[in-house]
């Protein structure tokens, strides 16, 4: 078991996905979507700057992995059981237009993008991430993240990539710490910190004005680095 933390330059509840009663993380951090066993918690750690807000060394929002598909089997997975995963970028409802069951296997070509909040740019490292991680055991915090405590402040990971090997010592307090703060599991304890837009483009598809732009060197880097 094993605890893996990053910073979340972008909280905008699509990754990690938090609506619907489930936590999903199949988009972004690809890396860890590749490793992560059943069992493993995932913390997400404040940004630095969100939107002129501090909110470093507070927690975004924690999982405990307790499924993993393949991103073709997640896809199946959401037209069956959860079709509200499926974006609708012209949905009224937000949390719709930001669904994290992007790509399309049961069509032709297999692995097609659907309008989302990702573009043909981040391909690469979504699908190199190969896996959707699930949580039926998560607490999301978002724009109400809660501060760390002192003792915890070893798993707090600015700048790029993740790490775990790290945590190690702090895995267990972390665990303890969380499971027994007061907070329900798998409710939204605040909104996602940021918002997205989608605007059309030249040839009338729904593109999403900014996500991930400025993340996706990182991402590209951290898939070819393979940091632990």
């Amino acid at each position: 078991m094993r605890l893996f933390s990053y910073c979340i330059p972008i909280d905008d509840g699509a990754a990690p996905n938090p609506f619907w009663g489930i936590c999903t993380l199949t988009i972004c951090k690809p890396v860890i979507r590749r490793v992560a066993n059943v069992g493993d918690w995932i913390a997400g750690v404040g940004s630095k700057d969100v939107n002129g807000k501090d909110y470093s060394g507070r927690l975004v929002y924690a999982m405990k992995v307790t499924d993993i598909k393949s991103l073709s089997e997640y896809d199946t997975l959401c037209r069956r059981e959860l079709p509200n995963k499926i974006p609708d970028v012209t949905s009224k409802d937000y949390k719709r237009r930001v669904g994290d069951c992007i790509y399309d296997f049961a069509n032709e070509p297999e692995g097609l993008l659907r309008p989302s909040v990702h573009d043909e740019g981040n391909r690469a490292t979504d699908l190199g991430g190969e896996n959707s991680l699930l949580s039926d055991h998560f607490y999301y915090f978002g724009i109400k993240a809660i501060e760390i405590p002192k003792y915890l402040k070893g798993i707090m990971k600015q700048g790029r990539w993740h790490q775990s090997t790290a945590n190690d010592p702090l895995l267990l307090p972390f665990i303890e710490w969380i499971e027994n703060a007061g907070y329900r599991l798998n409710e939204l304890h605040g909104d996602p910190q940021r918002s997205v837009e989608f605007q059309n483009d030249e040839k009338g598809r729904y593109i999403c004005k900014i996500r991930c732009e400025s993340a996706k060197k990182d991402e590209i880097e951290e898939l070819q680095n393979k940091p632990t």
